[in-house]
């Protein structure tokens, strides 16, 4: 299994001869084909380090915007014209590299071979073969009792996490052993060929295109696209709350101004000129899942010691395949991906290993100004950043640390942290306290934490394997030693008692089940299919990959849920949509569009829930029951709210003594209930509203408005 045993396959030379009764080629197309070639080579590079320096540009001019006041609409500009700029400067700077005439010295002729995809032949590093079965032992122990212990069998969480930590400490022994008996210098993966990289790009389009048809219903966008909504129709940040309030009331803990996402697609929807939601779920959505799927792509074929294409396509599967749980991967992926979270964990992690990978491999100013504008992209995206980076830097560094790289580590570590620490730092001093209360008091152990992300069964067997057996798979040197490295991080994370020390040192807890981001998991999922099995023969070598990954992919689709199922809470759609529940979007426009008096609006939960994304001209008494907890469930503010929720809903008949007060307090102007509310639309009138709205069913709702 182990990589140190892999064996190189010389690339083919290309027949400069053309094939008989074939005209040779004139010189004009075939340097026409050339440069297409090169360039469809490397178009993933190209588009997401583009993005990566983009979106970061766009943050820092975000959080810059604050010492000017300016609004979000004439920051966006201001960073429009500057992506050209530096559009333009790098098209020239490309041109004066690689002369008109000459194609890349990366590019392959289209009827050559393909580059080789097995390790570069070198000298074989001494491998301890006994340390090597140990380790193999312990992984297999600590995948198979991981996957069990989250079942009916009762299991002490004691003995996955002893196993790994074992497995994890050996592996990185391995490695470095390997790398301090090996050669100097290993050459890096080659090049992706146009090929592999038009493969790539294909299926990141399918997956882009598949996100106008999935559809999951969010309780968290009612904050992340109510604020975009917010910004677009008011052309302002809001830096106190926006839900409960005009801006008025202290913002939640979750709200430092400091993720620039939000502000950036409804500053794009305001200067465009459509509504946020749409801009969001039918313009930026397809372009950052294609993003997120070409930044797998780009750690998988840098890490796979070979097949890089069918790891890829594994690790795409498992995206698709393993979903269910509101913490697996995959829903994190398309279904939550125009969250910034989402984004963060299925684009920004992998390409922080391939940016890491890059700099300890050549330490070029290239890579270290790619983990800095990577870095300011990952806290424009979300606060998490600031609690996982370090994770996976730290993880990194130690493992570089163990090599003598403490130089490189350190860089590393201070172009990933110093941005993002820097301005949490910075917004807290200039801003005041801004920490989670309420909503920060859940905790998840190590044992639930591995079942919520890695899952369990069959399916966690698999992700324990790829977590614990990773260092054995991944390329030599710098991929298997970063992948040692993040191994032995969670391992320690998911020793019991760990987290909890974590959690009472930093104060936060609701967050720590987010630790396993720290892995490249698709990727590491993927890599196991690229073991090299003993064969005869290279073909049956090949046939033995692909069996494996056939296996793979059957697990995942037996044992897990996909994403599309009704069970991760997700529709699929014939038609691009928004990704609400269309009868409650559709109730949502129906009431925006009527003639309501001043005041809040009361309705069911799950219509104030939907109303923020639709518009923020209509104030609802409770967008979301959750981040009452920001606020204190004893006080009047959160009781009043509750109770009158419940009314609406039908779920609570309180008289109208309890309901006037509150009705009053609140400034309600507008109550709407379900036609199958029947109390709520005889206790209407008696509370001083009258009927003045009807809509027909499906999704029939009565209004009333306040008399006077």
């Amino acid at each position: 299994m182990a990589n140190v045993d892999s064996i190189a396959v010389a690339p083919a030379e290309p027949d400069p001869t053309p094939r008989t009764g074939q005209a040779p080629r004139p010189a004009n197309e075939r340097a026409g084909l050339s440069r297409v070639r090169a360039l469809v080579a490397v178009a993933p590079a190209v588009l997401t380090d583009g993005a990566v320096i983009a979106f970061a540009l766009f943050t820092v001019l975000y959080h810059l915007a604050f010492l000017g006041d300016l609004r979000p609409s004439v920051t966006f500009r201001i960073w429009l014209l500057a992506c050209v700029v530096l559009a333009v400067v790098a098209v020239l700077r490309a041109r004066r590299r690689a002369p008109a005439d000459s194609a890349p010295a990366d590019s392959a002729p289209a009827d050559s071979a393909p580059a080789a995809q097995d390790e570069p032949v070198g000298a074989r590093p001494a491998v301890d073969r006994r340390l090597l079965v140990g380790v193999l032992v312990a992984a297999a122990v600590a995948a198979v009792s991981a996957g069990v212990a989250g079942t009916d069998v009762n299991l002490s969480w004691w003995i996955p996490a002893v196993a790994g930590l074992l497995a994890a400490v050996g592996g990185l022994l391995l490695v470095r052993q390997a790398w301090l008996s090996g050669p100097t210098s290993t050459p890096a993966a080659p090049a992706p060929t146009p090929a592999q990289s038009a493969y790539a790009l294909v299926v990141s389009v399918l997956v882009g295109i598949s996100s106008f048809f999935l559809a999951r219903n969010t309780p968290d966008d009612v904050y992340y696209v109510g604020k975009s909504v917010w910004i677009a129709e008011r052309d302002l940040i809001p830096l106190n709350d926006f839900l409960f309030s005009e801006n008025v009331l202290p913002a939640m803990g979750s709200q430092p101004p400091i993720p620039s996402i939000e502000v950036f697609d409804g500053a794009f929807a305001n200067v465009v000129g459509i509504h946020a939601s749409s801009a969001l779920w039918y313009v930026l959505l397809p372009i950052m899942a294609v993003l997120a799927a070409l930044a797998l792509w780009r750690l998988t074929h840098r890490w796979a010691p070979r097949r890089p294409l069918l790891a890829f396509t594994v690790a795409i599967a498992y995206l698709y395949l393993v979903a269910g749980g509101d913490a697996a991967l995959g829903t994190f992926h398309l279904p939550r991906l125009h969250e910034g979270k989402g984004m963060f964990v299925s684009a920004v992690i992998p390409l922080m290993w391939l940016y890491l990978t890059e700099w300890f491999d050549n330490r070029s100013r290239r890579s270290l100004l790619l983990i800095v504008a990577l870095s300011i992209t990952a806290i424009g995206l979300t606060n998490t950043a600031a609690i996982i980076l370090p994770m996976l830097v730290g993880a990194a560094g130690f493992a570089m640390l163990l090599v003598g790289r403490w130089k490189a580590a350190v860089v590393a570590a201070v172009a990933a942290l110093a941005y993002p620490i820097g301005s949490l730092v910075v917004s807290r001093l200039v801003l005041g306290g801004m920490s989670a209360t309420g909503a920060d008091d859940a905790f998840f152990d190590a044992a639930y934490t591995y079942k919520r992300t890695l899952l369990f069964g069959v399916v966690g067997v698999i992700s324990g394997l790829a977590l614990w057996c990773g260092a054995l798979l991944a390329r030599r040197r710098t991929p298997a030693l970063l992948a040692a490295g993040a191994a032995l991080a969670l391992s320690v994370l998911f020793v019991p008692g760990v987290l909890e020390v974590l959690s009472a040192l930093s104060g936060i807890s609701v967050v720590l089940w987010r630790v396993p981001w720290l892995l490249a998991l698709p990727t590491l999922i993927g890599l196991l299919c690229t073991v090299r099995v003993p064969a005869p023969t290279p073909a049956l070598r090949r046939a033995a990959s692909g069996g494996i990954a056939v296996l793979l992919v059957a697990s995942f689709a037996l044992f897990a849920t996909p994403m599309w199922s009704p069970k991760s809470w997700v529709d699929v759609h014939d038609r691009p949509t928004w990704k609400l529940p269309q009868q409650r979007q559709a109730i949502a426009f129906w009431i925006k569009d009527l003639d309501r008096p001043q005041g809040l609006l009361l309705a069911p939960k799950t219509i104030m829930r939907t109303t923020p994304i639709v518009t923020s001209e209509v104030r609802v008494v409770l967008p979301r029951d959750f981040y009452l907890v920001e606020y204190d469930l004893n006080s009047q503010f959160a009781k009043d709210r509750l109770l009158l929720a419940d009314f609406a809903d039908g779920t609570a008949s309180p008289t109208s003594a309890e309901l006037k007060p509150a009705l009053d307090r609140l400034d309600v102007g507008t109550i709407c209930v379900y036609n199958g509310n029947q109390y709520a639309r005889d206790t209407a009138p008696q509370l001083g509203y009258q009927e003045f709205a009807k809509r027909k069913a499906p999704g029939a709702v009565t209004c009333f408005r306040r008399a006077g």
